[in-house]
């Protein structure tokens, strides 16, 4: 039996991927444990990892007083962990479900944060602003057709002297990880072992 190949234009992979996308909030709205952020002092498991990976890297090792564009910011949950730990925050992602998601939340617990629905390829034209620290963090890159495009949009938005930080693993370690099981909607790491998920961190300044 002969191999068929099948080709998929950009823009309709990218509705697809949208629609995925915009199916999955109610499904991490409970995942994510968002009712958990009704404690003032909560911040997400990936933010409270990455506030100590980039702690060497901003002023007084904090995002205190600082301006964050969060990339692929999906429902915002980490977006407005940031904010709690005293950044001003702008997240960016295509999704109009995830950002009404991440809107609804911000209000409900009376945080300041900038919504921007734009394709991370255009998030420079779309963007007000430069930024301090650039932050994209887990199952971004996977997604994307032109990294040196994703790239141009990064440096961009830095102001001279920022930070860039992206943590990312290769979907084919989570594929291979005994630990999965499966859940509605996909499969996930039970409990505490989603501390362990395999990532790589890479955090850039940018020179003046």
């Amino acid at each position: 039996m002969g191999e068929r190949l099948v080709e998929i234009d950009w823009e309709s992979a990218r509705a697809s991927n949208r629609d995925n996308w915009d199916d999955r909030v109610p499904l991490h709205e409970e995942a994510y444990g968002v009712d958990a952020f009704d404690d003032p002092s909560y911040l997400s498991r990936v933010v409270r990892r990455d506030l100590a990976a980039l702690s060497p890297f901003v002023p007084d090792g904090s995002v205190s007083g600082l301006d964050v564009c969060h990339l692929q910011c999906h429902i915002g949950t980490d977006t407005l962990s940031l904010a709690r730990a005293g950044a001003r925050v702008t997240g960016v992602d295509f999704s109009s479900a995830a950002l009404a998601s991440a809107a609804r939340l911000a209000e409900r617990l009376g945080l300041c944060a900038t919504w921007v629905e734009s394709d991370v390829l255009d998030a420079r034209a779309a963007v007000t602003g430069d930024f301090d620290l650039v932050y994209t963090s887990i199952g971004t890159i996977v997604w994307l057709p032109d990294l040196d495009r994703w790239a141009r949009q990064i440096v961009q938005l830095l102001r001279p002297g920022g930070t860039f930080l992206i943590r990312d693993g290769h979907p084919a370690l989570y594929a291979l990880s005994p630990r999965m099981v499966e859940t509605e909607g996909g499969f996930a790491w039970p409990g505490e072992d989603s501390e362990r998920i395999p990532c790589t961190y890479t955090i850039v300044a940018r020179l003046g």
